[in-house]
């Protein structure tokens, strides 16, 4: 249980992106991006927030937030008593873009209610807990684990298998000035598809995961197709078909939407100039009257970690 001179913890987590490509709902990797929070327990049942970065102008504090929220979602099964509690964000990650803010905000609870309360669930069980909370595993899990995952749901339960390429890659993320809410991502999707895109899609997965084991990285321009969610959300996201387009003649393997959007996540070759893929990307993106930035990031092997 909670030692008694323990009252506060500073949680590290990093972005996400998820999908990779044809791994709709279950592929994800962590890369080096991060928020980070701080806990502090009140004597009251007061809640506290305050925001550096990326959603300093609007995020309160509140039950449903779910930096909160996930908090409490543990707190409350371990604990018989009520507390107050203060959390200070320091974001990097835009929000609303497909590098899983929202769920580094439900792992962040989750670690840090599970480090106040004696550290009393396994990674598996807080995967599990916080898939309850995001809804999908491909997120929170790479988050939790690092490196690159493979998430299942068997019998209404989240399981994840991590991995780590064993080849080394570059990841150069677009990241658009419009947000793109999950919501309306998804709603572009169809309820049904038909059954060569979804073998199409399956097979590019076992390509992806065969090329990353392996470390033949060869084949990843074909390895991250897909036709069961980017054709439908491309058109979302202005001048990401270009974008995509300029990446590749810049020298990366292949463009792909990361999560939902409005993210595009470029994989490229160590020998590749990430600088001007990137470049080629924003003005491929400016083309569009769409402004965007690029970072150039790796895959973080460690995922959320206590500091």
């Amino acid at each position: 249980m909670i030692k008694k001179s323990q009252k506060s913890v500073t949680v590290q987590v990093p972005a996400t992106s998820a999908n990779c490509g044809p791994g709709f709902d279950s592929l994800g990797l962590a890369v080096t991006l991060y928020n980070t929070f701080t806990y502090e327990l009140l004597p009251n049942e007061k809640l506290e927030l305050t925001v550096e970065g990326e959603g300093a102008s609007f995020m309160k504090a509140s039950p449903r937030n779910l930096a909160f929220l996930s908090f409490f979602k543990l707190w409350n099964k371990v604990m018989k008593k009520r507390t107050g509690l203060r959390i200070h964000m320091k974001n990097q990650i835009p929000l609303s873009r497909g590098l899983g803010s929202s769920s580094t905000a439900i792992v962040a609870g989750l670690l840090a209610a599970n480090a106040l309360t004696g550290k009393t669930c396994s990674k598996e069980a807080l995967i599990a807990l916080a898939t309850e909370l995001e809804g999908h595993p491909d997120n929170v899990a790479p988050a939790i684990l690092g490196g690159f995952t493979i998430s299942f749901m068997q019998e209404g339960k989240a399981h994840s298998v991590r991995l780590m390429p064993a080849k080394p890659f570059q990841l150069i993320a677009l990241i658009p000035a419009m947000p793109l809410a999950t919501a309306k991502a998804r709603a572009a999707l169809p309820a049904k598809v038909p059954m060569e895109d979804a073998v199409f899609s399956m097979s590019r997965a076992s390509l992806l995961v065969a090329c990353l084991l392996t470390g033949n990285l060869t084949d990843l321009p074909l390895a991250l197709e897909d036709k069961l969610h980017q054709p439908y959300r491309l058109p979302l996201i202005p001048g990401a078909v270009d974008a995509i387009a300029a990446a590749r003649q810049a020298g990366a393997f292949q463009g792909i939407i990361s999560g939902a959007g409005s993210t595009l996540m470029a994989y490229a070759p160590l020998s590749a100039n990430a600088t001007q893929i990137g470049e080629a990307m924003v003005q491929a993106m400016a083309a569009h009257k769409m402004q965007a930035e690029y970072k150039i990031v790796n895959i973080e092997k460690n995922g959320a970690k206590i500091l």
